[in-house]
This record gives structure tokens, sequence and C-alpha cells, in this order.
């Protein structure tokens, strides 16, 4: 398995210690900063916060640009 398989990884179910199993998640969007976003995983049950996840500026402009482009990353040589 290579890194970039773990790309745009997003969790669906995460451990809740109030629960006390691996419960569905949902994906709440913090904060947005110039270097990057902040978010939190909250327990789709009790609503506990379960865990974060941060998205780096270039992660955002390489999604931005894949979905833009399904064929990838487009090369000029000069």
């Amino acid at each position: 398995m290579s890194a970039r398989q773990f790309h745009d990884f997003r969790a669906a179910s995460l451990y809740c210690k109030p629960c006390g199993q691996a419960m569905p998640v949902r994906e709440r969007l913090l904060l947005i900063l110039p270097e990057k976003e902040l978010y939190e995983y909250v327990c789709g049950t009790c609503g506990e916060v379960v865990g974060s996840r941060e998205v780096s500026a270039a992660e955002q402009v390489m999604r931005r640009e894949a979905a833009r482009n399904p064929r990838g990353p487009q090369v000029r040589i000069l």
C-alpha cells in the first residue's frame, strides 16, 4: 500500500468512549486558516468529539484541481 491511497482519508466510524464502541461519525468544519482547515469528528449517537483532522492548503488545491480535471495533473514541457 502506498501513501497515495490515503491521500483523502476520511473516517466513517471511530471509537467513542461514552458509547464504548466504534460508532458512525460526522465530520464538522471547525476553522478555516490561510494554511489549513481544521475538522473534528463527532459521534453520530451521543455527539461526543472523538477525533480531528487537518487539511493543508496544498491538499485543498490538489483536491480542487483533481475534481476539475479527472485526468489528473497536467505537466507542460516548454
